[in-house]
């Protein structure tokens, strides 16, 4: 029997189901159980806790989840590992301790730290470091916004370095979401940082685990295939020595993992398939998906290239403030009412140039001929930014309060009017790997961990053939929605957001691949026509990828859109009609 580590997540991001660390270690053997809590808006949010408490800056529900399943890790040898440390890993890795002692258990913490560049800024800026931002192009020296954190990606290394010296916990700072499942997976097997296959095998287990219950049905396009909701299970990776693996769950538990459910996955927030990590540039173009028993999906071949000599940086600033409001407008002459509106509003606040940003939209959810008075409303958003906190205070407020019964009939707000908030802006950026160093803090020793890039090792470029295309049917064409045929994935990344889609066949694939390009995506979703757009094509997986730049502003916590994390961008896409061969639409069930 082939021999693999079989590695579990209990955490998708900062919220999620406190009783799934507990379920991951009772449901079956497991060998390591990791949680990703971290994204960009995380960081934000951690500071802001920092600020406030000195032992912030840490996820402290996960110290929640410790205390639960802590005892019966030490018992089964389950090693714990985290990224719940954050801004503040020392002060987690104290506070794990902590529960070890009150539970009288022998427990070995590690922690993981030297990714916070912020007292390191004026330094780097000085010595060359552009910190240019990724989605933009435009120098950190150049922004008015103000530094709020700072911290690099760290990779898989340093979690090994810890793994080796016998610790049971670690708790890492920000690592990239598949580190804490490449470093375990390195640990067990002993892998050299050369071993580029099987550490991009481990790098796609990484990411397809890494948002939790995603892998098992959650957010899946085909919702229907999914047996139950009630109870889904989380991911487990079971990693081979060659970096192959199997995605699985606990038995009893509902939701699905298919073929379908890895493959959303695999393409949720990434941009090339090329995909980039400290340790390993990870070929998602190159793997296989197979089905190889129920809720066991098998992936295969993925190919790996040397990483590339910078590490990215996630820095957020204080982006400045922001105001708005959203009103309903009801029935007849929705758009001349709406223009009314807004011409009054910023005519009595001075105009929209003295803002930073202004954003209007008017959402047509209104019917013709309504059945209910519900089915009559259109709905106005308006956002403003400024760095003038006054701006977009209780003038603005006022203002807008004014109107309320010397302006059009027939509307009222649907949400709260605020004072106005501050708001966060994320700047993705790389620095040199020159610059970077991981410190792993094992009992009382200090172990530094320089990125492979620095290892002086030759340059390895992995070398496939991409997959064949089929040809796409021909005949008679009929129209259906277009998510009755493919299924989509959709999410941020930074500014930016991707949206991806695969077929179940390679007949539909063979119409996709040629159907589907980026002018066809504009047309059919025409408020992504003003952004550049690259394409991407995973043909081993039926799948294209879109990476809409900009769409997104300057990240989540700053976007004016009603989704700011672009989660729905897919099934927007799905809702469209389209002409496809009668051939495929047979297919639909």
């Amino acid at each position: 029997m082939t021999e693999v580590i079989k590695i579990a997540n209990c955490s998708g991001f900062y919220g999620d189901k406190l009783s799934a660390a507990r379920e991951m270690v009772e449901g079956g053997p497991i060998e390591v159980l990791t949680g990703d809590y971290l994204a960009e808006l995380t960081m934000a949010i951690l500071y802001s806790q920092k600020m406030t408490r000195d032992t912030g800056g840490y996820v402290g529900t996960f110290l929640k989840q410790v205390k639960d399943v802590l005892a019966s890790c030490v018992e089964k040898k389950i090693k714990i590992v985290s990224n719940a440390g954050g801004l503040n890993p020392s002060a987690m890795a104290d506070a794990v301790r902590g529960i070890a002692e009150e539970q009288g258990l022998n427990v070995k913490v590690a922690y993981i730290d030297g990714d916070d560049l912020l007292p390191r800024m004026e330094e780097l800026m000085a010595g060359g470091e552009a910190f240019k931002n990724m989605d933009t192009g435009v120098n950190l020296a150049d922004t008015k916004n103000t530094l709020l954190t700072s911290n690099v990606y760290f990779g898989a290394w340093g979690i090994k370095e810890a793994l080796d010296r016998g610790a049971d916990v670690v708790i890492c700072p920000r690592v990239t979401d598949a580190a804490l499942v490449i470093g375990p997976a390195a640990w067990k097997f002993n892998w050299e940082r050369d071993d580029y296959d099987s550490l991009a095998g481990a790098l796609a287990a990484g990411h397809v685990i890494e948002c939790g219950q995603q892998a098992t049905g959650g957010n899946y396009a085909f919702f229907e295939e999914v047996p139950s909701f009630q109870n889904p299970g989380y991911p487990i990776a079971e990693i081979e020595a060659n970096g192959n693996f199997t995605i699985s769950k606990h038995p009893g538990t509902g939701g699905l993992v298919s073929v379908g459910t890895v493959t959303a996955q695999l393409l949720y927030e990434i941009g090339d398939p090329a995909y980039k990590n400290p340790d390993v540039i990870g070929h998602f173009d190159s793997l296989t998906i197979d089905q190889v028993g129920e809720n066991r999906v098998y992936v295969a071949g993925v190919k790996g290239s040397s990483p590339t000599s910078t590490h990215k940086v996630c820095i957020n600033t204080l982006g400045g403030y922001r105001n708005g409001f959203e009103m309903l407008i009801t029935g007849l002459d929705i758009e001349e009412k709406a223009k009314i509106v807004t011409d009054t509003f910023f005519s009595s606040v001075g105009g929209k140039e003295q803002f930073d940003d202004v954003c209007i939209e008017l959402v047509r959810s209104d019917k013709e001929n309504p059945q209910r008075n519900e089915e009559a409303f259109a709905r106005l958003r308006v956002v403003v930014k400024s760095r003038n906190k006054d701006l977009v205070g209780r003038l603005f407020n006022a203002k807008m309060i004014e109107i309320a019964l010397a302006n059009i009939p027939g509307f009222g707000p649907s949400n709260p009017i605020g004072d106005g908030a501050s708001f966060l802006a994320y700047w993705p950026a790389l620095i040199d790997s020159s610059h970077i160093t991981e410190y792993v803090h094992v009992d009382e020793e200090i172990i530094e961990v320089s990125p492979t890039s620095q290892q002086d090792l030759p340059a390895v470029v992995a070398d496939f053939e991409p997959a064949r295309v089929s040809a796409a049917p021909t005949g008679d064409m009929v129209s259906i929605p277009f998510g009755r045929l493919f299924g989509t994935r959709s999410g941020d990344k930074g500014g930016c957001a991707n949206l991806g889609v695969w077929a179940k066949n390679d007949e539909a694939y063979g119409f996709l691949h040629t159907f589907l390009t980026i002018e066809r995506l504009k047309a059919l979703l025409p408020d992504t026509a003003e952004f550049e757009i690259d394409r991407y094509e995973l043909a081993n997986v039926r799948s294209l990828n879109f990476f809409i730049k900009g769409i997104l502003g300057e990240g989540v916590a700053s976007s004016v859109r009603t989704d700011p994390q672009a989660k729905t961008l897919g099934e927007y896409l799905r809702a469209k009609t389209i002409d496809v061969p009668a051939i495929l639409a047979a297919q639909v069930k």
